[in-house]
């Protein structure tokens, strides 16, 4: 198991060029299960969940390359069955559900993993598929579900759900009639989603609106497509300049996909602005802690909590923080403390002071996105701190260590 060891209170300068984005690309690569043709993606990020996908894409049947962040896969005989020891390290995983089921009408599908961050019970994806002309049994921790044929329906999502509107978009594609999602998550990675699948022969209509209209064809074709950037990655790198004091160009940054983060990021003090090199965050001024409560996109994203957290820690004044997604996603508050930061949970709610300097200190990650939030209070900090369990931090930021070195920090990657 690795860790990084940081020494802080370096202000980062020069370029770092953002990623494909894994959101969107997990869910594209569980639609080459739909399609019969060849695929060949471009921008896959080389992160674990990327990995972890193309190994389950091969024991159902999909053959795959994948080198130089490029992908070409192809569809043999599908296997029905998603085992747990894959499926339990990635939440994702049930995206294979609808498609499978679409595909060959059989999918053993075991009950997803992942992180910590609370409770995202898959009862909106199968509801939807009930509704679609599957039935399904739960046996041994897994889903077990047939169907003739999908056949198109009406369904409104009690709530808006990423991973729902995916799964329910690549079963409709292949169904018999039309399909509506209303009340459909909106981010842009469904968006990415819906065209790819367009580009391989889906009719989809309204992918970013919260109803969205499918009509099924027979089949789909192979394509080539390129996947887009990672927002998240970009607003987290947004952030590592604003929390060092430093000066930060972002190559290949999906600025319009990033209006509530980058609005916040202002009001606290943070110039950015499109460029000719790309998007320009200068963070040499001071900063003032903000409000800030996650929400469906969009809002701000859940994804940017612990990021935006560690840089209020620094700012000047207080602010809060309100969780409305997740139910426990506080759990790096505590590792932030133990650097002195001075922030108070009243639950779903955190209320942030600004300190003057963060102090390093051995911390813990226990997800994604805390684990970045922690590497960004490392860079912050004064002397050295030692942020463990990064294995989380592999999931979904490709080599962060090495981009944010190329632009002044110091980070080492070391085996425990």
């Amino acid at each position: 198991m690795d860790k990084f060891v940081i020494e802080g209170g370096r202000p980062l300068a020069g370029k770092i060029k953002i990623s494909g984005s894994k959101n969107a690309a997990l869910p594209i690569l569980f639609a080459s299960i739909l399609l019969d043709g060849p695929i060949q993606l471009n921008n896959i990020p080389e992160l674990c969940d990327i990995k972890t996908t193309l190994h389950l894409l091969d024991i159902l049947g999909i053959k795959y390359n994948y080198e130089n962040s490029g992908v070409i896969l192809t569809v043999g005989t599908l296997n029905p069955e998603a085992p747990y020891e894959l499926v339990r390290t990635m939440r994702a995983s049930v995206l294979c559900l609808g498609p499978l089921l679409a595909r060959i009408g059989r999918a053993n599908v075991a009950l997803p993993g992942g992180c910590a961050i609370g409770a995202r019970p898959v009862d909106q994806h199968l509801k939807a598929l009930e509704a679609m002309g599957a039935s399904f049994d739960l046996e041994d921790g897994n889903i077990i579900g047939k169907c003739d044929k999908l056949h198109g329906a009406h369904i409104h999502f009690d709530m808006p759900t990423v991973g729902g509107t995916e799964n329910i978009i690549m079963a409709a594609v292949l169904a018999d009639g039309e399909t509506i999602l209303e009340n459909a998550a909106r981010e842009p990675e469904i968006v990415d989603l819906a065209n790819f699948l367009v580009s391989c022969g889906a009719k989809i209509e309204g992918h970013g609106e919260s109803v969205i209209r499918i009509q099924g064809v027979t089949a789909l074709r192979g394509s080539r497509y390129s996947v887009m950037a990672d927002r998240i990655e970009a607003g987290t790198f947004m952030v590592a300049a604003g929390i060092t004091g430093g000066k930060l160009v972002l190559e290949n940054c999906p600025l319009e996909k990033l209006g509530a983060v980058v609005a916040k990021l202002k009001a606290m003090g943070l110039k950015i602005g499109k460029t000719d090199e790309g998007t320009e965050v200068d963070a040499t001024g001071n900063l003032s802690c903000v409000n800030v409560k996650t929400e469906p996109y969009p809002g701000f994203p859940t994804d940017m909590q612990a990021q935006i957290m560690a840089l209020m820690c620094i700012a000047d004044g207080e602010g809060e923080v309100e969780e409305s997604i997740f139910e426990n996603r506080f759990m790096h508050v505590q590792e932030l403390i133990r650097m002195g930061a001075q922030i108070r949970i009243a639950g779903k709610k955190a209320n942030v002071k600004g300190v003057r300097k963060l102090e390093g200190a051995p911390v813990m990650a226990s997800d994604l996105r805390a684990s970045a939030s922690l590497v960004l209070a490392g860079l912050a900090a004064r002397g050295e701190s030692e942020v463990l369990r990064i294995y989380h931090l592999d999931r979904g930021y490709e080599h962060i260590e090495n981009k944010l070195n190329a632009v002044g920090a110091c980070i080492k990657r070391v085996k425990q």
